[in-house]
């Protein structure tokens, strides 16, 4: 089941959020951060997958804070738009609003509650498991990662990304497992967006590996 809710960040702002929930007794609850296209089909799909998998899912629409139901797709124009939320992005902000989805969820199901996301929000991912303090997080093809390197995570965090990412230099990933080699950070033969199936560079296999690997973490460390 899934629905629309309204969440309260700690400023007073007012976001949507999108919520899968699982049929039975949520296993945890689990955070799903969106890239720059917004909380689209393919991060509901995410969160509709982890619901799947016993998690009660909440995807917080970051975008509200700049414009309200922002759903974009991978090509042409909408890329050309998404690329146009960059220089908006607050990242101070994007943490209030993602510790609201956590409130939310660890207060639906009074469990423990990790955060998962994906290229912009693999890297909010990141930070947050440094500020933020959930039980765990999964990062996916978080760019500028290296530029957070110096944030010391209070949860395991397990990072994603593939050989064949031109936006990401291995030197930034780099960074991040010198100052914290116990992370756990996985290399794929693919490219960026690997785990998206509606864009050019979706790899199945990487995907696959990828999930399989951030699913047993995370039920490990929140079920």
């Amino acid at each position: 089941m899934s629905e629309y809710v309204s969440l309260k960040a700690a400023d007073g702002h007012k976001l949507s959020a999108y919520v899968a929930r699982p049929e039975g007794e949520p296993v945890a609850g689990l955070v799903v951060v969106q890239e720059v296209f917004g909380v689209n089909a393919h991060i509901r799909s995410v969160a509709d997958g982890y619901a799947k998998d016993g998690f009660l899912a909440v995807a917080p629409a970051l975008f509200d804070r700049i414009e309200r139901g922002v759903e974009l797709g991978y090509d042409g124009a909408d890329m050309q738009r998404a690329m146009g939320f960059i220089p908006k992005l607050d990242t101070e902000k994007a943490l209030l609003d993602i510790a609201a989805a956590l409130e939310f969820a660890g207060s639906a199901t009074g469990k423990k509650v990790g955060v998962i996301g994906y290229c912009f929000g693999g890297t909010l991912a990141w930070v947050a498991a440094a500020r933020l303090h959930p039980a765990a997080a999964v990062g996916y093809y978080g760019g500028r990662i290296g530029n957070y390197a110096g944030e010391t995570p209070s949860a395991p965090v397990m990072l994603h990304f593939g050989k064949q990412d031109a936006h990401i230099p291995a030197e930034e990933v780099e960074k991040v497992h010198a100052a914290h080699p116990k992370v756990e950070i996985y290399w794929y033969d693919a490219g960026h967006g690997f785990n998206c199936d509606a864009r050019g560079s979706y790899n199945k296999q990487a995907a696959h590996e990828a999930r399989q690997r951030s699913l047993h973490f995370l039920k490990k460390h929140l079920a």
